[in-house]
């Protein structure tokens, strides 16, 4: 059976159809057709949809983002950030001797950037991820006892909750469905 990957071949097979009737249709309206029998309003929004599917890779792909946080001191932010929460330091980027630190953490597939760049992000943010596992997480974190952080676990309507707020006033939300 066919599908909407193969509408050129539909469209080129009904103007010869109709062409051997002596009914003459240019390749456009029997693409406009074809794309109307697969419930599209026009030949470019089904055109879009193939354009998805070459090599079976989507041409428009959206990943997940990267929160930036802004950080002023950068061992108060790795004592958090590796020592605390436990991420580890990808990389680690500077302009030169004497310029600001812009690095990537990651843990579990969580990736995050923190810089020192006073244009990158402002202080205060917040980064809401969802995750399983969140009150072994908070376990982990409390046998830590960082003097600065005793994260709870709160429960929401939207599931369970642990905030965790960095030296730089920048917040996770931790969040498990229930």
């Amino acid at each position: 059976m066919r599908d909407f990957r193969d509408a050129k071949t539909m469209a080129k097979a009904l103007r010869q159809a109709l062409a051997s009737r002596d009914i003459s249709l240019t390749h456009s309206e029997t693409l406009e057709i074809v794309a109307r029998q697969f419930g599209f309003d026009q030949w470019n929004i089904l055109a879009s949809k193939l354009d998805e599917t070459k090599g079976g890779e989507p041409s428009i792909a959206i990943e997940p983002p990267i929160p930036i946080f802004r950080i002023f001191d950068v061992a108060k932010a790795m004592e958090f950030y590796c020592g605390f929460l436990g991420f580890t330091l990808d990389w680690e980027h500077r302009f030169g001797e004497n310029f600001p630190l812009y690095c990537q953490v990651s843990r579990s597939g969580m990736i995050m950037h923190l810089s020192e760049h006073s244009g990158d992000a402002s202080p205060g943010a917040k980064a809401f991820v969802w995750m399983k596992g969140v009150c072994a997480f908070q376990a982990e974190l409390a046998g830590k006892d960082y003097r600065y952080m005793k994260p709870g676990v709160e429960d929401a309507p939207w599931g369970s909750e642990m905030t965790v707020i960095d030296p730089f006033s920048n917040k996770i939300a931790f969040c498990e469905r229930t």
